[in-house]
């Protein structure tokens, strides 16, 4: 069974004050839009799903997966408090299972923040997430860089590309290892377009 962050370690980072290094609307808006089928991978108490969800309002959701019921509990509250229940889905998961079925192909930005290195299964997982991303999407991937060495870093994404993904960018995000990944499929089909007459 892997590490689980414990739900009440959870106020220790997911406070206001993270939002001077950490502000989700801010980091996020490069990469998601009005309308987008977002994932908040390991959501905990929704710091970023808050956030995701403001960015694709109107008309988009966020599907927030976490394996512990307190901390959906508390996402609930909180969705609940900033207006935005009906653009934020709770999901449980287990460690087998992302609960994912229902978005195959459908989703267009997942975020995984801090918790890939929790996960009991990377490829089970990555190829989870794989399958539920559009030809186009994006999956931000960062790591603490405090309990995840660089060379941890790299193996993670060497077996994310075995899964099936690529590494499209490297962005930069306070105390973190970062990438953004993309199926590599969609960058196939870009090669085997054919010229315009």
């Amino acid at each position: 069974m892997a590490h689980v962050c414990p739900w009440w370690f959870c106020y220790a980072f997911d406070n206001p004050l993270r939002r001077l290094v950490h502000n989700p609307e801010v980091m996020l808006a490069p990469w998601v839009r009005p309308g987008m089928t977002c994932l908040d991978l390991g959501c905990g108490m929704g710091y970023f799903t808050i956030g995701l969800a403001r960015l694709c309002s109107p008309h988009g959701r966020v599907v927030a997966v976490d394996i512990q019921e307190k901390m959906l509990s508390a996402l609930r509250r909180r969705a609940k408090r900033a207006g935005l229940s009906g653009a934020i889905e709770p999901r449980r998961c287990s460690e087998a299972s992302l609960n994912l079925g229902d978005l195959a192909g459908a989703v267009d930005f997942s975020l995984c923040f801090w918790m890939l290195h929790e996960v009991p299964s990377l490829a089970g997982f990555l190829g989870q997430v794989l399958e539920a991303t559009q030809p186009q999407g994006r999956l931000l991937v960062a790591e603490p860089r405090l309990h995840v060495d660089r060379k941890t870093f790299a193996a993670e994404l060497t077996q994310a590309e075995a899964q099936g993904w690529r590494v499209v960018e490297r962005p930069t995000i306070w105390g973190s290892h970062s990438a953004i990944l993309s199926p590599r499929q969609s960058a196939a089909q870009s090669v085997d377009q054919p010229a315009a007459a």
